[in-house]
């Protein structure tokens, strides 16, 4: 089976172009990554679930050092990033202010307060944030946590909670959870009514297939990976719901500012003026962001985002000495502050601007990702290079968000299907062997983006054809190779490999835990059902279905008609076909697949009324997604 390839002298020619282009020889990320650090993560970062199944492991990543210079197969910048990223440990970053970095994908942040601790962000994993946890305690003095701070709505911020905290003391008032307006909702949504395909072109974006080496996975620009453990959620207890709002947390005040629709859609900053420590979350970290992110996901307000990072600068630009993220290390003194706050605001500014500059011009979206460029002191600025987020495909997102998916051109408003246009293309083109022959021209040209274009084709209208997926795959592969981004370089070589060694299912944790069924209200539940009704199978039936929780009250009532499968909540319809009442931990499980609704009312735990025989109608009607499906095949 044939394995990666060495990098081209035209990739070759690009590092070093590229290596030329920037500042090196600024080295203050190296020493703020470096600064306060106190110990390393325990058992040489490899962290375990209860099985013994490894659920992070930087060791993976230790080819990755300060003093290696960049293989060929990396894009130098990208090269950079990733020495920067995989620094971890326990970290004091001022006084009473400490972090844990690279346990997972983002950080967790201890904030000791008056007589207690005040966790931040506790991680993807339940075991990853205690490991944290207890790394921290062996520093510094043990003390009851006493509240949690989630800055936004993804998973890497939240999913870890259940390692910091018992439910049952936030149940009794002795934790608080603080989150955002919306906070719930947003989590939901995002990993509940789209999480299949989301999670599925996770895979790539993240390169959870790839293995850990210079000729595949070296991060992600945002960190190392993700975890893989237990993800869990309880609901927060208190919500910031406006700008200016302030809380006495332990003895320490906090400050929110609201920041809606940026990199996610229920986000908050805040400041400390006790201990002088501005975070703006996740919107000024030591990459460009995602405008719109390659796993797929609304494409979020450049705009907004910008001006959020501005008004952070109004408020306590003048105040702050320490500047914290979510992701990465911190950034200290006024100087450096205001570098990295009004960089960044220009930064997202100038993306949304001269996006809508540019179409107001008539240029379309994949023009306008290859005219638009950051002037030369964003260019040159580290924090804004494209390591996750990328200008090229930030600006179609943002595009995308003002004017839609059309370009404009009549023939892309109702092009052909890949594969009949595939066999078209080919069939013009002279065949698959002419084609493979121009492409290996093109190849040894280095015209890698034209190979790719080129062999697409090839491969969609003959998918056994083996000399088109293995150039193919070669193509993505030097692609993967020059990309800065570590969300580009993974879906190359993702790419590659698929068209290699085909789809290879291994496992992958579900956003879908138990504790996100719980937390999910009956409503969305019921959207999810309704996403999942397979429309076409689904015409000319009508099924109306009754829904009474006994534990919660509510009530709801489901109505297929027309192909579509609506609900409405807080009433019951007495011409119903079939009338259910269970309780809410049993839809739960039903909801998780741990049993079904059969198998519960044969076991006397649904009680049912009226005619069954629609309800198993209506199951019968709803899709199965397969995690699996091809993506550069067809």
């Amino acid at each position: 089976m044939p394995g990666p390839k060495a990098a081209t002298p035209t990739t070759l020619a690009a590092q070093r172009s590229l290596q030329r282009s920037l500042p090196f020889d600024d080295v203050r990320d190296f020493e703020e990554a470096n600064r306060g650090f106190i110990a390393p993560l325990p058992n040489e970062g490899v962290i375990r679930a209860e099985d013994g199944r490894a659920v992070w492991d930087v060791q993976r990543f230790g080819f990755i050092t300060d003093d290696a210079p960049a293989p060929d197969t990396v894009n130098p910048s990208l090269w950079r990033q990733a020495q920067l990223v995989t620094k971890g440990g326990l970290y004091k970053v001022v006084d009473r202010l400490y972090q844990v970095r690279n346990a997972d994908l983002s950080n967790i942040t201890f904030i000791e307060g008056d007589s207690g601790l005040i966790v931040v962000d506790p991680l993807i994993s339940a075991e990853t944030a205690k490991v944290a946890l207890e790394l921290y305690f062996e520093h510094r003095p043990r003390r009851s946590v006493v509240a949690v701070l989630i800055s936004h709505s993804h998973i890497d911020h939240y999913g870890g909670i259940r390692g910091v905290v018992d439910e049952a003391d936030v149940k009794a008032g002795k934790v608080i959870v603080v989150a955002p307006e919306g906070f719930l909702e947003a989590a939901l949504a995002e990993n509940v009514l789209a999480g299949n395909v989301m999670s599925r072109r996770a895979t790539y974006m993240y390169g959870n297939l790839l293995p850990s080496n210079p000729a595949g996975n070296v991060g992600t620009g945002l960190g190392v990976s993700t975890s893989s453990g237990t993800v869990t959620l309880i609901p927060p207890t208190h919500l910031i719901t406006e700008t200016g709002q302030a809380m006495t947390i332990d003895g320490l005040d906090f400050e929110f500012l609201l920041a809606p629709d940026s990199e996610a859609p229920a986000e908050m900053h805040w400041y400390i003026p006790q201990l002088k420590a501005l975070t703006a979350a996740e919107n000024c970290s030591h990459t460009m962001h995602n405008t719109y992110t390659l796993r797929g996901a609304a494409t979020r307000n450049a705009q907004a985002w910008s001006k959020y990072l501005n008004a952070s600068l109004d408020r306590w630009g003048e105040d702050a000495e320490v500047l914290y993220g979510m992701h990465h290390w911190p950034s200290w003194g006024r100087e450096r502050i205001l570098e990295m706050l009004s960089k960044g605001r220009d930064g997202y500014r100038f993306l949304n601007d001269q996006t809508l500059r540019l179409a107001n011009h008539g240029y379309t979206p994949v023009e306008i990702g290859e005219m638009v460029e950051f002037p030369p002191e964003l260019a040159s600025h580290w924090a804004m290079r494209g390591y996750y987020g990328s200008v090229n495909h930030n600006v179609k997102g943002l595009y995308n968000k003002y004017l839609g998916w059309f370009d404009g051109h009549p023939s892309n408003l109702n092009p052909l299907p890949p594969e009949d246009a595939a066999k078209k293309y080919v069939a013009l083109m002279g065949g698959a062997d002419e084609v493979v022959k121009q492409a290996s021209a093109a190849y040894a040209g280095g015209e890698y983006r034209w190979v790719a274009e080129l062999l697409k084709h090839v491969v969609f209208a003959e998918p056994e054809y083996q000399a088109g997926r293995e150039l193919l795959a070669d193509a993505f592969e030097q692609l993967g190779y020059q990309a800065e981004s570590g969300p580009w370089r993974n879906f190359y070589l993702t790419g590659a490999q698929e068209l290699r060694q085909g789809v290879q299912a291994v496992p992958t944790p579900s956003a879908a835990s138990p504790d996100t069924v719980r937390a999910m209200p009956v409503d969305v539940f019921f959207d999810y059902l309704a996403v999942r009704l397979n429309g076409p199978r689904a015409a000319g039936k009508r099924i109306t279905i009754n829904f009474a929780l006994t534990d919660t009250g509510e009530q709801a009532v489901l109505f297929l008609s027309n192909g579509a499968l609506n609900h409405s909540m807080g009433r019951q319809d007495v011409n119903a076909d079939v009338s259910l009442s269970l309780t809410r931990t049993t839809l739960n499980e039903v909801i998780l697949g741990t049993t079904s609704f059969e198998q519960e009312i044969a076991g006397g735990r649904v009680q049912i009324a009226g005619r069954g025989e629609k309800l198993a109608e209506l199951m019968a009607l709803l899709d199965t997604f397969e995690f699996w499906f091809n993506i550069v095949t067809p």
